[in-house]
Parts: structure tokens; sequence; C-alpha cells
């Protein structure tokens, strides 16, 4: 398990590069037959990736005891969205077949999780956020057809995006957890441009489906104390309350977000004029 301390805005502004990317970005989210896991004392969330390829992977009892409990989701609900080929996620008992591009809600109490592929020559990945839960609500599986989605943006402002939300209140209800994947069109660069903080939640975005020599500048910091990370493929960057989030990248790409917090409006953020960027 990698932990990730909370910093404070006045800290984060002091930072050079090496110490950002060591603070907020995850390197690798997946390798092959086992899980990652990190663990942010921000709203303590969790963020992961599992890639079953060989054989099946497990959520054991034993994660559970690095968070002082039984099992991992005894206290906790889980979201996985597949961003690979087919794959199975069998939960006490009960197989749930997940698509590519393809979501599972998880609810608090789920204690045996397993993981599979259908075939190794396309092995699913499983991109994961947890969020601690105080009631169970029903596991649900979700596809782009049950999403809520909006297309916005324009190609004159290189950001026209189709905004996918999987677990959002108008599809299931959850503790605090959301989550969504937004796919941008070839030729828009940016998203979430003019960008926002959200004061009473935070998010992680974890960007993908570009080519290796292909990256993203994520935006990050106080809004008149900008910073820069250099994002490539399958990476995620924790973004506290405080922080903007927002990327440019050298081509169209694909990601998905997550946030834990107070609330689960998702138009409930503090927009920012790009005048006010510093």
């Amino acid at each position: 398990m990698d932990v990730r301390q909370s910093i404070h805005s006045d800290h984060a502004r002091q930072l050079d590069t090496a110490a950002l990317r060591r603070e907020f970005l995850i390197e690798k989210i997946f390798e092959a037959d086992t899980y990652t896991l990190t663990y942010s004392h921000i709203d303590r969330i969790i963020i992961g990736g599992v890639m079953p390829v060989n054989h099946s992977v497990t959520f054991g009892d034993e994660i559970g005891k690095q968070f002082g409990v039984s099992y991992l989701l005894e206290r906790r609900e889980l979201g996985v969205i597949n961003i690979g080929g087919p794959g199975v996620i069998d939960i006490d008992g009960k197989t749930w077949e997940i698509g590519s591009e393809e979501a599972l809600y998880i609810g608090k109490g789920a204690r045996h999780l397993t993981f599979r592929s259908a075939s190794p020559a396309q092995p699913a990945k499983f991109y994961y956020n947890s969020a601690p839960a105080h009631h169970t609500f029903p596991d649900k599986k979700i596809t782009l057809q049950d999403a809520s989605s909006v297309t916005t943006g324009s190609a004159a402002t290189s950001n026209r995006r189709t905004i996918n939300k999987f677990i959002v209140p108008d599809v299931l209800p959850t503790c605090q957890l959301t989550m969504g994947l937004t796919k941008l069109e070839e030729g828009s660069l940016w998203n979430t441009m003019p960008c926002h903080t959200h004061e009473r939640r935070m998010e992680v975005y974890f960007y993908f489906d570009m080519p290796d020599e292909a990256a993203v500048f994520h935006m990050m910091g106080q809004p008149q104390e900008t910073r820069h990370l250099l994002i490539h493929n399958e990476q995620a960057v924790i973004s506290p309350n405080w922080s903007i989030h927002a990327g440019v990248g050298t081509q169209r790409y694909t990601f998905i977000w997550g946030m834990v917090g107070e609330n689960q409006v998702f138009d409930d953020m503090d927009p920012l004029n790009i005048s006010e960027l510093r």
C-alpha cells in the first residue's frame, strides 16, 4: 500500500517538480496478475488497478487489516471501471461480467472479491476508487447506455467531449463516491477549461487511451499559484479540494474522474475565469 499524506496549499507551492510528482502523481496503476493500491489521507480515498492476465486476482482479508478492519469493504464502498478487455468480477458468490468502458458499483459489506479476464490475450483492466461508507447500497453494473451522458465544449475551443456519469445520484445511490468517464473527440485537447475548484470534495483523474509518446499537461495548484504535472498513459493524479484540475494533451485522450467528499452534486463547484489564473 502506497500512503499519501495531505498537503497544505502553502506547502505545495514550495515543491519542485520531483516533489510534486511524489506527492500527487500515481505513476503505476496496472501490473499483470496483481493489484495496486494507493491510500490518500485526502478524504480517505483509495485509488488502484487490477489486471488479471494468467490467473485471477483476489482482494483478501489481509488488505482490510492494513486499514484496521476485517476486510477491505467492511466500512467502504468501491467503484470499478474496466478499460481493458472483457472481464468478470465475483462478489460473494455472484458473478458480474464487465466489458470495456463498463462500470460496477460494489456496496459496503462485500467481502470476497475476485477479478478475472475473459482472455489472457486481451486482459481486463479494472480501475477502481474506494471511499468510506456508512450504509450498504446494492451492487449495480452500469453500461454506457445506463450512464447519464452529456456532450459539451466545442471544436473552436479544442474541448469537445462527452462526459459519461457512471456512478452519480441520477444513476444509482451511493454514500459519497462518484465516478465517470470523459472522452475527448478527435482534435480536442483540453478538459475542464475554464477550470474550477470545489471546496467540499476532492478528485482523482486517471488518464488513458493515448500512445506511449503522447502526454497530458495536467494543471494543478491554487488558481493564482498554478503548477503542472506531465502525465503519461494510464497514470493518475490526486487533486485536493483547493486545487484546480484541468489538462491539455498532445493529442486526444480519455480520462476517468472520481470524487469523494461532503456532497454528490456534480455542479457544486467554484468556476474560474481564465483571466483569474496565474
